[in-house]
């Protein structure tokens, strides 16, 4: 049975952000958990659910996906069999089972990922180019060094929960009695106290600052692919690394040119007799005009192919070629002359016998 779109399994739209989706997962993994759910299939259904939230909330992964599907997603050799630490069900599994794994509060952790769409022009793709593009991040505040104190002297252990960032409660449910674990209110997990707190950040450790990222466009992107600027996303807690800012291309539609992969395409229009007496004509291409011969007796929709005239592969060095379509066009006013000319010609034969004969016994 082929997999469901992850975007049906967890309920939310294409575009929905990351909050809506950490919700969407909770609500379902709360559910379904085979722990407590009466579901049937309820064991099938959490790991369906653990699956598209792996995927959709890890932004390269969502973006692999949206691209090219669940044969874009490499999930490597663990897949998602286990009940595991899938960005906050440990917290779920705590607060509302009395499981999961314990945290370092101070551990280090990475930055939150960023995810930016860039519109560039037809050329901008073909050619390569440098943007610069504005971002607002959070970076760790450059007085207190992250802490989030005055100095180190106003950190201390949190008198609540003991340095753990956690705390316990018994409280009687359906299933009996049960101890339940969840983040200190105190200290907000982290397992310390400030007493003064930083008058720059403000005890969060973090300041926001708007900044402007150059990025390199690779000659030969195709729209939906994503460049990756690593570290340029928010800034890491306890010393982590900074994340990733990903960045989503869309070209804008050029005014004759189409592009197929590597290749160009271009709908030419000629004349009738150009197309009937064949002419040498210049074609369009993005390296400037080069001439290209019609031969007599051209039909519309004949193709030609340009070769090497198209765009550099974006990871190697090959490149596409430009196919020209010509298209026959049929002129809509005409002056004494060219009606008294296309008069005599309607009364030659314009097409030859075994066409129309051939045509002809279709209808007999």
């Amino acid at each position: 049975m082929s997999k469901r779109d992850y975007y049906d399994v967890l309920g939310v739209n294409k575009g929905a952000d990351e909050r809506e989706i950490k919700k969407a997962y909770r609500d379902l993994a709360k559910k379904y958990h085979p722990d407590v759910s009466t579901e049937a299939n309820a064991e099938e259904k959490f790991k369906e659910i653990q699956e598209a939230y792996a995927v959709l909330s890890d932004t390269e992964k969502r973006g692999q996906y949206d691209q090219f599907g669940h044969e874009g997603i490499n999930f490597g050799q663990n897949g998602f069999g286990g009940y595991g630490d899938f960005g906050g069900f440990d917290d779920i599994f705590s607060s509302f089972f009395g499981g999961g794994r314990r945290r370092d509060p101070n551990a280090p952790r990475k930055g939150r990922d960023i995810s930016k769409r860039m519109t560039i022009t037809f050329e901008e793709a073909v050619f390569g180019a440098k943007k610069k593009i504005k971002l607002t991040v959070n970076e760790e505040c450059n007085v207190c060094h992250g802490s989030g104190a005055h100095s180190k002297s106003d950190i201390s252990t949190c008198s609540t929960c003991g340095g753990s960032g956690r705390v316990y409660r018994q409280q009687q449910t359906i299933f009996g009695v049960t101890r339940t674990q969840t983040t200190c209110p105190n200290c907000n997990g982290t397992g310390k106290e400030i007493k003064r707190k930083c008058s720059n950040c403000h005890g969060h450790g973090q300041v926001e600052v708007t900044k402007t990222v150059e990025v390199s466009i690779p000659e030969g992107i195709n729209s939906g692919q994503q460049i990756r600027l690593a570290g340029k996303g928010e800034a890491g807690l306890n010393g982590g690394p900074p994340g990733d800012l990903y960045i989503s291309i869309v070209i804008k539609n050029h005014d004759i040119f189409a592009r197929q992969g590597d290749d160009i395409i271009l709908e030419l229009p000629i004349s009738f007799s150009q197309a009937a007496l064949g002419a040498e004509i210049k074609v369009p291409t993005i390296n400037g005009e080069v001439k290209l011969k019609i031969p007599s007796g051209t039909q519309s929709g004949t193709r030609f192919r340009l070769r090497g005239k198209g765009v550099k592969n974006v990871s190697s060095s090959y490149k596409g070629d430009q196919h020209v379509i010509a298209t026959v066009v049929t002129p809509e006013k005409l002056d004494a002359d060219q009606k008294k000319l296309f008069s005599q010609l309607s009364k030659t034969d314009e097409m030859s016998s075994s066409i129309w004969k051939k045509f002809s016994k279709i209808f007999k």
